[in-house]
């Protein structure tokens, strides 16, 4: 069974969600469940820092040995960062799906919206 931790947000895409430091960001990342489905990662796109991005919309890809898939925008809102160390050690979405392996920060545009997206236990019956 994969870890869905408490206190995060999730997208039925497999995203996960959780307030940053700065008020009115969210780090993004890919779930314990995605990375899992991926298998080994070996790569990850992301997009620039300024881009603009809508909820529902793909910003990046995450490649592994078995396939390719789209990372969504689980929020609209401004790339305000990427994980660099990423594109060194892209297994970390791996080990470390919600400490390292984060994926971008993403100032919002509405934090209301936060609102549409599940909690652990919401997200845990999606994946059942």
């Amino acid at each position: 069974m994969s870890t869905i931790p408490e206190g995060l947000k999730y997208s039925t895409d497999h995203e996960w969600v959780k307030a940053a430091e700065t008020e009115g960001v969210v780090r993004v990342g890919i779930t314990d469940f995605a990375q899992d489905a991926l298998g080994d990662v070996v790569y990850v796109e992301l997009p620039e820092v300024g881009a603009e991005v809508t909820a529902g919309t793909a910003v990046g890809e995450v490649e592994s040995t078995k396939s390719v898939s789209d990372v969504f925008a689980p929020v609209t809102g401004t790339v305000s960062a990427v994980n660099d160390a990423l594109a060194d050690d892209p297994g970390l979405v791996n080990s470390a799906p919600y400490e390292g392996g984060w994926l971008l920060e993403i100032t919002l545009s509405d934090a209301a919206q936060l609102d549409s997206l599940l909690d652990a236990e919401g997200y845990a019956a999606h994946v059942s």
